[in-house]
Order: structure tokens, then sequence, then C-alpha cells
């Protein structure tokens, strides 16, 4: 828990593609939302390589308001580089993420705000969903012992410390409050309201949900396994060389209790060698994740910036 719980100043993350219809009420309601406060904030908008006037829009913006910084990306990268180069970039300790689609209330940050101030460190949005995802919800509960209710609500607020950048690449941005849980931070939820999209097209469809079930296994490994993958890799091992012995034991017990042969019974010794060759190569793979971890360079880049507006791009 943090000591000193008042908060500040905030950034705003807010990744954007192609939503040239929803960008300027977004950016008004956000203003109206945090005029009453003594709150310092920035709103940082990530055009995701938009090929509307969604980037035009924002730099009309970003002129008349200093607050508002703009990073470009050359290309579509998705949301986790945007919120991976957000959080590199944000000035502030606390970070607010949401989406440009209207669908999150900007008057509710003051309740996520609230939330952090209680000495929470990783507030999650909650918000009411289809039959398919209180489902993923629900597995994802049971995998990671977390008890959210909903995993994938964009509406977050967290400090800046708790999530490094490059722990959300891809689709697992998703997942951040799993990250900053398994870190021992304090996390909550509250409910947030869920408003339909009435501009712009959604870019989430029936691939997502098929995405989903495979980010369940990255992060369900990211979350155990991801400082010692030979832990993970040890167990299979373990499993596979066990069944192995025991079949060749039996076997030859065969072969000197009952006088069996070992070669009237050929499949079963071939499975045998099998998963004791099995689990050597286990641990082999076990071995080289250790080595990469080790070695890992943080010099691979996630996503590339053409442009930033109203500010610089920070060192790593």
């Amino acid at each position: 828990m943090k000591k000193d719980n008042r908060i500040e100043s905030i950034s705003i993350i807010i990744p954007a593609f192609n939503e040239e219809e929803n960008i300027p009420i977004l950016y008004k309601k956000i203003k109206d939302s945090l005029k009453d406060c003594s709150l310092k904030w920035e709103l940082i908008f990530v055009d995701d390589g938009s090929e509307d006037n969604t980037f035009s829009i924002l730099c009309e913006i970003a002129e008349k308001d200093k607050r508002v910084k703009i990073i470009r990306f050359k290309k579509n990268f998705g949301k986790g580089a945007a919120y991976s180069v957000g959080i590199k970039n944000a000035n502030f300790p606390i970070i607010i993420t949401m989406d440009a689609d209207l669908q999150d209330d900007p008057f509710e940050i003051k309740k996520f705000i609230k939330k952090l101030s209680e000495g929470y460190e990783y507030v999650s949005g909650w918000k009411s969903k289809n039959l398919i995802s209180r489902i993923f919800n629900f597995i994802l509960r049971k995998l990671t012992g977390m008890p959210l209710h909903d995993f994938n609500c964009s509406f977050k607020a967290f400090y800046q410390s708790v999530i490094e950048p490059d722990e959300i690449h891809g689709e697992l941005f998703r997942f951040m409050p799993v990250v900053a849980n398994s870190k021992g931070f304090r996390v909550t939820e509250i409910k947030v309201k869920n408003y339909p999209r009435l501009k712009g097209k959604s870019k989430y469809g029936p691939n997502k949900i098929f995405h989903g079930f495979f980010d369940i296994l990255t992060i369900s490994f990211l979350s155990f396994y991801l400082k010692r993958p030979l832990h993970l890799f040890g167990i299979f091992s373990l499993i596979h060389f066990i069944i192995g012995f025991f079949i060749i034991i039996g076997l030859y017990l065969r072969k000197f209790i009952f006088h069996l042969p070992i070669k009237d019974y050929p499949f079963l010794f071939i499975i045998a060698i099998f998963l004791m060759i099995a689990s050597l190569q286990f641990i082999f793979v076990g071995l080289i994740s250790e080595l990469v971890i080790h070695l890992k360079s943080k010099d691979i880049s996630l996503y590339y910036v053409e442009k930033y507006i109203n500010m610089e791009e920070k060192e790593n």
C-alpha cells in the first residue's frame, strides 16, 4: 500500500484507430469531467495507424490544448503496443486507460482516483457482459485465482510503477491486473457504465474470442512460470519420465516373473522410450527458456512511431 495516497496528477492514455467521429466528443467530455478538480492531467492519444481523419483531428485539438499529446504509429500495432508506448512516455505517476469509442464515461475517472486514494495500486473497471464474456472471465478467475468479474475492461487506473511497458505486448494488455497481482500489488475493481457504440465501427469480432482462449494459456504461464519456465517444463518432464519408467519396469517384471519376452510388446516398449526421450526434450526446452529470459534483450521494438506531438520520446 502506498504511504502517501494523495493523488495530484494523472496521465490518461487512449488508443485510437479510425475514431474520427468520436475523438472531438471524447476530448470535450474528458475536459468537462476534470475541469472542477485540482488534478493536473495530460491526455495521451496513441493513433494506432488510423486510415481516416483521426490524426488530423487530434492535431487540431493538440494545437489548441498542450495537455493533449499525440503518438502516431507508422501502422496498426494494436492496443498492447499503444498502452506500452503510452505508459513509457507518461509524465505523471497515475495512469488511466480507456477506449476512444465513447463506451467509457470520463466522468467516472474520479471514481478510479478515489479507489486508488484508498490504498489500492491497480483498479480495474467492471462492465456487464454477455454470456461468452462471462464464461471467459469465469475461466480466468479459476486459472488465476483472482476474484475479478471483468478482465477485459479497458477502463483502468494504476500506478505507473505497477506495469512495465514491455509486459503488455500483443493482446496481453487485457491481463494487466493479473500481472499486477502476481507482483504483489493491491488490485480491486469497480463497476462502471458501458454505453453502446454510436459512431464508428467496432474493432471486436469472433476472432477476438478465439485468440482470447489462447491468451488464457499464455497469461497462466506468464503468471506462474514467467521467471522460472524450467519449473513448468520440469513438471511435464517428470510426468513423462515416470510413465515411461514404469512401463519399462512393468515389461521387465513380466519378463522375469512370467517369462514373457519384451519383444512381444513392441508398441509399449516404443511408447516408453518415446516418453523418456520426451522428458529429456522438456528439460532442454526449459533450460533454453531460462537462458532466453536471462539473456533477453529489451531492444526489440513492439512498435514504430512516426511522430510525437506536444511531447518528446522518452529514453529507456
